[in-house]
């Protein structure tokens, strides 16, 4: 099967940055409660993210779903680690467990 969106630079994304949200939206714009929610959270935390908006290249929304194996947006990494989507940041968020390397 070939990939619709190179892993290599899905990975490449994911290690140059210590959290990265791929979601529906730009940073400061989201086009999903879901997404809204987890911008939220780093915001109120004062945590710089990388922010990949999935709506502009669909090809990278499919892949995404294959390379996470996780179906729904957004999907947010920390620190190199798929960590999971909405639902997995707020519990993270109200247990204090956001440590950024």
């Amino acid at each position: 099967m070939t990939e619709l969106y190179p892993h290599t630079e899905i990975k490449a994304l994911i290690a140059s940055n210590p959290i990265v949200v791929f979601g529906k939206g730009e940073q400061g714009q989201p086009m999903c409660g879901f997404t809204a929610k987890v911008q939220n959270v780093f915001e109120d935390l004062d945590l710089e993210y990388a922010m990949v908006n999935i709506l502009k290249d669909s090809d990278l929304r499919a892949e995404m779903k294959t390379f996470s194996d996780w179906p729904t947006f957004p999907q947010v990494y920390l620190n190199g680690e798929f960590i999971g989507g909405c639902d997995i940041v707020l519990e993270m968020h109200e247990n204090g467990q956001f440590i950024v390397e």
